[in-house]
């Protein structure tokens, strides 16, 4: 099998060096996804996943407090009102939640996420917080997945028992959201200055996204020294304009993209997810997947465990048919 010189030059720095300049990252995106450049790109990308973790790979479970139309109107979201896949509300008690992040960890997950909507009352989000952290393992890093904060709120999360968050920059942010994409980047300095460890992601990436858009993407994730970075597709939501704009990219784009996500940020960071779990994505450097139960914005299932969810022991067999080891215990990716 013949590398093209360029592509194999790109590679080999990145092996050595652990970087990749924007042209580079351009570069590598730009090979067909079924080529030998791209597959010798993936073999590169979990090379440098595995030393990046010590071959042990990480599985993340998420349960949502609460199911409800956002007024947010994110486009690729099942959650959006605009959308009207689901028109009413629900919440969590404190004892479902407890109940929810109980299963996740006896399950096995190294990391437990809290999800809300954008406009789920804060107040409401600490007293979950600090109720299931008192009955988590000391160990047990407990994330928020949640709308954007203040910097003084950001301490709130903290001081409630919260270890670390989710939060992206979305493509096509304040076009196909109502966020403003400074609101995005202000929430995540917040987090950071209050020493809750962040976890981002290129997302949600779709047909329509250039090279250019992925590049420069690819980039601020890296810059923020994150706990994870990474690459995910946009899920369809059937009906919606999106769906039928502009469908989807295919699991072997999306595993492509993941490979040069990783390809282009430090080493330090050790974890490079994707989503939707997939034998692709960690064969091309995945090495964090996520398990979900309840509602799930990629899902028009009330209870994604009934539909698109994954359990941590199916995302435990798709790191295995890929070789990699999962790691057993709480996750060194989220460690401060």
């Amino acid at each position: 099998m013949t590398i093209d010189s360029k592509v194999q030059h790109v590679l080999s720095r990145a092996l050595d060096t652990g970087k990749a300049s924007r042209e580079d990252i351009l570069a590598l995106l730009s090979v067909p996804a079924d080529s030998p450049e791209s597959y010798a790109l993936m073999a590169a990308a979990k090379q440098l996943s595995g030393q990046s973790c010590s071959g042990q790979a990480e599985i993340h479970a998420q349960f949502a407090l609460n199911l409800a139309p956002c007024p947010m109107n994110c486009m690729y979201c099942s959650f959006a009102s605009a959308n009207k896949i689901f028109t009413e509300s629900a919440k969590l008690t404190p004892e479902e939640a407890v109940a929810s992040a109980l299963l996740l960890e006896r399950a096995g997950a190294n990391a437990v996420y809290m999800m809300t909507t954008a406009d789920y009352p804060f107040g409401e989000l600490l007293e979950m917080g600090r109720e299931v952290k008192k009955n988590l393992s000391p160990t047990m890093p407990m994330i928020a997945n949640t709308g954007d904060k203040t910097p003084g709120e950001a301490v709130k999360l903290k001081d409630a028992g919260f270890d670390g968050v989710y939060h992206a920059l979305r493509l096509g942010e304040g076009n196909v959201t109502r966020i403003a994409p400074e609101k995005r980047l202000k929430s995540m300095r917040a987090f950071q200055d209050a020493g809750l460890v962040l976890g981002t992601c290129v997302e949600p990436v779709g047909p329509e996204h250039s090279n250019e858009e992925l590049a420069d993407m690819i980039l601020l994730t890296a810059s923020l020294a994150p706990a994870f970075s990474g690459a995910a597709r946009r899920i369809s939501i059937p009906g919606t304009e999106l769906a039928e704009k502009h469908g989807m990219i295919t699991e072997l784009r999306m595993a492509q993209i993941v490979a040069v996500t990783r390809l282009a940020t430090p080493l330090p960071v050790r974890g490079n997810c994707t989503h939707e779990p997939c034998v692709v994505g960690a064969a091309a450097g995945a090495n964090l997947f996520w398990a979900e139960i309840g509602a799930n914005p990629r899902d028009t299932r009330e209870k994604t465990e009934e539909g698109r969810g994954f359990t941590v022991e199916k995302c435990r067999q798709l790191f295995w048919e890929a070789e990699l080891g999962v790691l057993s215990g709480p996750s060194v990716y989220f460690q401060a």
